[in-house]
């Protein structure tokens, strides 16, 4: 019959229903990736047979990108499919091939073939991943058939460096291969992709040998092979995990094994655990810890509800999922099975029962319900280890102290007084076999507001004021009457039942009550902690929730310059002295818990514990009140466990933040850094060894030198050193400006002015090409920095000579336009290369260009963008519109009247 009941109440699972729905309503196409262990395995050449297949079936196919690496077997199948042209990119002066993403949505082809999903794509294009472009196609619903090495999947990556000793940069983040609707593993023996890369099918012969040296050994390739076989396995098993619970399949399905250990109070769960973890090391197989939450649960002592924490706890611990579901049919083993039965689970560990037979026969056994209804499931009974008496738990919890509170009582004494009353009053119109209904309404209404022992007290009153006012002889606690007595006898029997009914669904009400309010306010901290950008916000709102939840003080320590600091706290202006320091440092130094109530320097005044997270210890939190004795409660205990590991979760992201700012200012000072010797050794050294040759020549040829030969040495010498000043001022400028040193003396000036200044000033590098000048007459004064402005206007010009070829124009125009005067100078070299606009202000950024271009530092454009952001203005480059050549144009704001008032004031 139970098993009949289970089939009967078996649905499906609605998140697995929902997901189900979702695929087959999406109109996103279907993604296919064929994933190989190692370069060679034949991924390409199975994804262009499968599309030949689909060709043959009808589907219109074509090929977006397939990278055929010159190998003869795979060219011949791309012949008989539709090619889509590939995109042709300029960058640093190559031409690359990359996917035409348009072309093939405008295309819009069945099935789209896109190779390499691990592969960047060049900048310039409109994703700089491949897997982009993969999901743009997919969002179009266009089907892709894609290949990709297990090395390039994200969470494999760390794994596959270990291996190999090579870090690979592409890769394919988890959820990519996790939304894939079909996984095809093309699998190879090492042996059979050693011999291929031997007889060139893979790599070219000099490559070949390189790789079967170091990324191709055998070892290698086997572990690779095994961690492709596992990672597919995974998602292939949770494939069938979510076709079960859509289709509402009782299991298991035994294509993979899953553990579930059942645990309890018992003191030998914890040996359960153990012997789970084991059995799952042992098949390789997920573990689940589960509790079932049922009336009696409400009834364990804080010791026993501590117990089943920390063995919870231990199971997190190692490496499995604990989970506590609540109790929703009449036996236990019910709950088991149908959590196992939707889960796929294979094998459940239950502890032996240590009751006695007549226990059993009466209340029933767990044990043999669940062997005799677990059907294909294993089912092993272990004894487990019993715990030595003397064990002790590294925190010691409190019994939960509920001070006397006289008043439920007294309430329960006025509501049967008043009951009382009632029943006087309605006796002579309905008799006193209706008066009991009166008093059980006044019992079941204490017990629904007070609880249990205020309700036995009005039990107790009401069966003593029924006997004494209503039993015949009345007034006395005499009864004649024998039928009196046994209706005496069940009044004070429902009295106390339902007393007690009404009592327990008053503790569930409050159980339930208070978990919501703990969900609600760990709910609300993790959306709090979600929206912290800074180390001080994250460990402000981990003290200060920690403190109002709990009514704790609190203090958060972390590692800095090699010891523990105190770097938070609620009430901030907390202190610790040296033995709480001892005990927090050796709670950080042996991640355990450490101070008062624990097994470790009890004596301190703190309790401190470790934040941990899945890469390691982050800190200690540290708590205490004023009560002596252990501090929390078991409830409290676990309410810390999870306030600890948010908070944990939250610093360890804030921290990961900061390392990559740090690496990422590390590597651009090492770029900045590698620029600058750059051009210390190459542009600097390069006027230099101009003015010691012409000065070494002049030197020693004096006397053979014309004087038309020692002025044209003498021009180099000054012409090499003021490009060589002009390096070094840019430099200086450049530190200035990032050091904040510039601040612009700004005043009311003529454009015009500061223009022809800069003229007069580039005249020898404008000497072959042509000025174009356009100021119109009513332009107004500008509040500049004339001397910053001016450096500004030759830094731009120098630029334009540069990259222009000579006896070409250089213009420079100026307008209004609104509230800012617009300043234009184009030129007519060959343009800003593509993707590369944004960078020309980079500093030590240079345009790669022919050997016609003279040599700078690259910091030119960089210093003048930060002149005139100084001077509230803005600056942009672009490629002139109207023919070939760029354009760099100078937003400056034209001053309100009263501040030029202000200013000539």
């Amino acid at each position: 019959m139970a098993s009949q009941r289970r089939d009967l109440d078996q649905r499906p699972s609605p998140e697995a229903l929902l997901e189900a729905f979702r695929r087959e309503d999406s109109p996103a196409g279907k993604l296919k990736i064929f994933v190989g262990a190692a370069p060679g395995v034949g991924k390409t050449y199975e994804m262009l047979q499968s599309a030949h297949a689909k060709l043959k079936a009808g589907v219109d196919v074509v090929v977006g990108y397939v990278e055929t690496h010159g190998r003869a077997e795979t060219e011949a199948l791309v012949r008989g499919l539709e090619v889509i042209p590939r995109k042709r990119i300029a960058y640093k002066d190559q031409i690359l091939e990359e996917m035409d993403l348009d072309a093939v949505i405008a295309r819009k082809p069945k099935l789209a073939l896109v190779d390499e999903l691990a592969h960047t794509n060049v900048p310039g294009g409109r994703h700089p991943k491949r897997y982009l472009d993969v999901e743009e196609l997919l969002s179009h619903g266009i089907d892709v058939y894609t290949a990709v090495n297990v090395q390039h999947i994200e969470s494999l990556n760390d794994v596959v460096a270990q291996i190999t000793h090579v870090r690979v940069r592409e890769t394919v983040p988890d959820s990519m291969f996790d939304r894939a609707d079909a996984i095809e593993l093309i699998d190879l023996t090492p042996d059979d992709l050693i011999q291929r890369l031997r007889e060139g099918k893979v790599y070219v012969p000099k490559q070949a040998e390189r790789a079967l040296e170091h990324y191709f050994s055998p070892g290698n390739l086997t572990a690779l092979r095994e961690l492709a076989l596992r990672r597919t396995a995974e998602r292939v098993d949770e494939q069938l995990l979510t076709h079960m619970q859509a289709n509402a399949i009782a299991g298991p399905w035994a294509a993979g094994e899953r553990i579930l250990v059942c645990v309890s109070e018992d003191p030998r769960a914890a040996g359960l655990v153990r012997y789970a973890k084991r059995l799952a090391d042992r098949v390789h197989a997920p573990w689940t810890a589960i509790t079932i939450e049922t009336r009696r649960s409400l009834q364990l002592t804080y010791a026993q509800r501590d117990r089943l924490a920390d063995t919870l706890r231990l199971a997190e611990s190692l490496g499995g999922e604990a989970l506590t579901l609540p109790g929703v049919n009449r036996h236990i083993a019910d709950d088991l099975i149908n959590f196992a039965q939707g889960h796929n689970v294979t094998q459940i560990i239950i502890g032996k029962s240590s009751r006695s037979r007549l226990f059993e026969i009466v209340q029933g056994s767990v044990v043999h319900d669940l062997v005799r209804r677990a059907g294909n499931i294993s089912v092993h009974v272990i004894a487990g280890d019993e715990l030595p008496a003397n064990a002790s738990t590294p925190v010691q919890t409190r019994a939960r102290s509920e001070p006397f509170r006289p008043r439920p009582y007294l309430t329960a004494v006025l509501i049967t007084a008043l009951g009382l009353g009632v029943a006087e009053l309605i006796q002579p119109w309905f008799g006193v076999e209706n008066v009991d209904l009166v008093f059980l309404t006044a019992v079941v209404g204490v017990a629904a507001r007070y609880g249990l022992w205020p309700s036995l007290l009005t039990s107790v009153l009401a069966s003593l004021c029924y006997n004494f006012f209503f039993l015949p002889p009345i007034y006395t606690f005499t009864i004649t009457d024998p039928t009196n007595i046994a209706a005496f006898f069940f009044f004070m029997l429902i009295a106390v039942l339902v007393s007690n009914v009404a009592g327990r669904v008053r503790v569930q009400a409050d159980t339930a009550i208070g978990r919501v309010r703990t969900t609600e306010q760990l709910y609300a901290f993790s959306r709090k902690l979600a929206g912290t950008a800074t180390l001080d916000d994250v460990l402000w709102a981990t003290a200060y929730q920690t403190a109002l939840m709990l009514k704790v003080r609190v203090v958060l320590l972390l590692p800095e310059g090699g010891k523990l600091t105190v770097m938070a706290g609620y009430p901030p202006e907390d202190q610790l002295d040296d033995a709480d320091l001892a005990a927090a440092s050796w709670a950080w130094s042996n991640d355990r818990a450490a101070g008062r109530g624990s097994d470790t320097l009890p004596g301190a005044k703190r309790l401190f514990l470790p934040m941990r997270t899945g890469r390691g210890l982050i800190g200690v939190i540290g708590i205490d009140d004023d009560r002596t004795g252990p501090l929390l409660t078991p409830d409290q205990r676990r309410l810390l466990d999870a306030l600890v590991d948010q908070g944990a979760l939250a610093i360890e992201r804030v921290l990961l933040v900061e390392d990559m700012d740090r690496v990422k200012r590390t590597m651009e000072q090492d770029r900045l850094r590698a620029a600058l010797l750059t051009s210390i050794s190459h542009d600097l050294k390069t006027p230099l060894a101009s003015v010691l040759g012409s000065a070494s020549t002049m030197r020693d040829l004096a006397g053979n030198l014309s004087d038309q030969q020692k002025a044209d040495l003498l021009a180099t010498v000054i012409d090499e050193s003021e490009r060589l000043n002009r390096f070094i001022a840019n430099l200086l400028d450049m530190t200035k400006l990032e050091s904040g040193a510039i601040v612009p003396n700004s005043a009311p000036h003529d454009l015009s002015e500061i223009v022809g200044s800069a003229l007069r000033r580039a005249s020898k590098i404008l000497a072959s090409h042509n000025v174009s000048l356009e100021l119109p007459a009513d332009l107004p004064m500008l509040e500049l920095d004339a001397v910053l402005f001016e450096q500004v206007l030759f830094n731009l010009l120098d630029n334009a000579a540069k990259y222009s070829p000579a006896d070409t124009t250089i213009a420079i125009r100026a307008l209004r336009d609104g509230q800012w005067v617009v300043i234009d100078i184009s030129d007519e070299g060959e343009g800003i290369p593509p993707g590369e606009v944004e960078h020309v202000f980079d500093k030590f950024y240079r345009v790669q260009k022919g050997d016609h271009v003279r040599p700078g530092t690259g910091l030119g454009l960089a210093i003048s963008r930060g002149f005139i952001e100084a001077m509230h203005g803005r600056i942009t480059a672009a490629n002139r519109g109207d023919r070939r050549g760029a354009v760099l144009t100078i937003h400056l704001p034209v001053p309100s009247r009263s501040q030029s008032l202000d200013t000539a004031a």
